[in-house]
């Protein structure tokens, strides 16, 4: 057999969920009334939007976002995991931490947590490719950025 199969109904383990202290770095997110939906709670998609925020924000602050340097980061994959709801007035603090380094690719893991809790109200990752602006191709990240980067990795 070259690979075990699992039944359809048979529940895949989940991985535990995120708490403040798998993570490097942190900004303070204020939910808006506008963020939440019909059903009440933040919608799905700003997720993605505090994801981007707190990643870029980082780097801005690291000067690492390559404005005048002919390099850019380029979002190739993101994801989240929703595991309870937050809504407007909620204050989130979302963590950030370097899941993998590669050669031209960054893997950020991110996690939304509300108000004081300890544990996430969601996880994702957020994949950014270091890029050369004219070309549009993939390019190395430098070893001084490396280094830079390495400091969030748990």
């Amino acid at each position: 057999m070259i690979g075990a199969m699992i039944a359809p109904d048979t529940p895949r383990p989940r991985a535990p969920i995120s708490r403040r202290a798998d993570y490097r770095a942190f900004r303070l997110i204020t939910t808006r009334w506008m963020d939440n939906d019909v059903l009440g709670h933040v919608n799905n998609a700003l997720y993605y939007s505090f994801f981007d925020t707190t990643v870029t924000g980082w780097l801005i602050e690291r000067d690492l976002i390559g404005l005048h340097d002919g390099t850019m980061w380029m979002v190739a994959e993101t994801s989240c995991r929703y595991l309870s709801e937050v809504a407007f007035p909620d204050v989130l603090t979302i963590g950030l931490r370097l899941g993998k380094l590669g050669n031209s690719s960054v893997r950020w893991e991110l996690a939304v947590f509300r108000g004081e809790a300890d544990e996430a109200s969601a996880e994702g990752h957020f994949v950014h490719v270091h890029m050369n602006r004219q070309t549009r191709r993939p390019t190395p990240v430098p070893d001084s950025i490396r280094e830079i980067l390495a400091t969030m990795q748990i």
